[in-house]
């Protein structure tokens, strides 16, 4: 299976997303579900956080990261990335451009690029250089407001014709990941499927490993 800079997988990945709002405990609770060494990547989206509240809450998330051998991106923002010492950054449709975030990161930086269900958008991403393509939203999600929707015939699509890894998101649980995995995803990421798990997110991320096969 692909993977960015070179790295081959050996099977589909989990890809973390924190919560939009995080308290003063969230960073153990973050260290407790990284050591369970399931997730491979770690995008720090604080979208209900002011800007000025994100030094004193990122900084211990990227640690976490970095202790547990994990790909730390941010979301929306590369000057953010730059900043806190990231890995690389994940951009939307209406943030920054694919030439804006690369110039930010660098070229040894991760860029992953939304595209929603558009096959003109990943095409794109993936002829400008970017590390992979998102596509989604899979399912309903209450993490935010989809502008799309996907279904799992474009992540075999994708799977099938290209080398650029692909991400599935939007409304991923344990209950309904399996038909994506099956498709061809190289990674799925999740958000409130591990973080309201009704047994707790050291759970969740342990069940999504008996789903990924790991």
């Amino acid at each position: 299976m692909r993977g960015w800079r070179g790295k081959t997988l050996s099977r589909c990945q989990l890809y973390l997303i924190t919560p939009p709002r995080i308290d003063a405990g969230f960073a153990a609770t973050l260290d407790a579900v990284l050591a369970e060494n399931v997730a491979s990547v770690l995008q720090i989206r604080l979208k209900d956080h002011a800007e000025n509240q994100l030094p004193g809450l990122v900084p211990p998330l990227v640690k976490a990261a970095r202790r547990h051998g994990v790909t730390v991106l941010m979301n929306d923002r590369p000057d953010l990335a730059t900043q806190f010492g990231m890995d690389g950054v994940h951009i939307g449709q209406e943030d920054a451009s694919y030439a804006e975030a690369r110039a930010s990161v660098g070229k040894t930086g991760i860029v992953g690029v939304t595209c929603h269900d558009s096959r003109h958008l990943a095409m794109t991403a993936a002829e400008q250089g970017a590390d992979y393509v998102a596509f989604g939203a899979m399912y309903t999600t209450a993490t935010k407001s989809p502008k799309a929707s996907a279904s799992p015939d474009i992540i075999e699509w994708w799977s099938e014709l290209f080398e650029v890894p692909c991400v599935a998101i939007g409304g991923i649980t344990t209950d309904n990941a399996k038909p994506v995995i099956e498709a061809g995803a190289d990674f799925i990421a999740v958000s409130s499927g591990v973080w309201g798990y009704h047994d707790g997110p050291v759970e969740a991320v342990r069940a999504f490993s008996q789903l990924l096969g790991s």
